[in-house]
C-alpha cells in the first residue's frame, strides 16, 4: 500500500466565516495571545460564522477562536455573556440566541489573539 503525498492533496476550501475573518485581518499582525480582555474597553464585537468572535478595543482586533462550540457562531444570532467581573476570559462561555430569543448553543471561549496594524516606518 502506498501513501498519498502531501503535495497531491487539494487544500480544503476556506469557509465563508474564515474568508470574512481573513479579509478583516488583512494588513494586521498577530500578537501574543491573552487570557482576558476588559469589557469596558470593547467598542464592538463581530461574529464570524462557524469561526471566531472579534472584539474591537481601540485600533486592536482581538480574535477569539472558541475551544468548543464554534459551530454555534452565527452572525444573525445575539451573544449573551454573563460575567461577575469586568473582564471576558478564556474560561468564560457565550450563549448564542436566535432572533426569537431561543438559545441556539453555547460557545466556550479560547485565548484572545490581538491583531494590530504595524507601525509605519519613516
Amino acid at each position: 500500500m502506498t501513501a498519498m503525498a502531501q503535495d497531491d492533496e487539494t487544500p480544503a476550501e476556506l469557509s465563508k466565516g474564515e474568508k470574512r475573518l481573513a479579509k478583516a485581518l488583512e494588513g494586521r499582525v498577530a500578537g501574543t495571545p491573552e487570557n482576558c480582555i476588559l469589557l469596558s474597553r470593547v467598542s464592538s464585537s463581530t461574529v464570524y460564522d462557524d469561526t471566531a468572535i472579534v472584539y474591537k478595543v481601540g485600533s486592536t482586533l482581538y480574535v477569539n477562536r472558541p475551544e468548543s462550540g464554534a459551530n454555534y457562531l452565527d452572525s444573525r444570532d445575539v451573544m449573551v455573556v454573563r460575567t461577575s467581573i469586568n473582564r471576558l476570559c478564556d474560561v468564560d462561555t457565550v450563549q448564542m440566541r436566535d432572533q426569537t430569543g431561543f438559545m441556539s448553543g453555547i460557545v466556550f471561549l479560547g485565548e484572545f489573539v490581538p491583531y494590530t496594524k504595524p507601525e509605519k516606518e519613516g
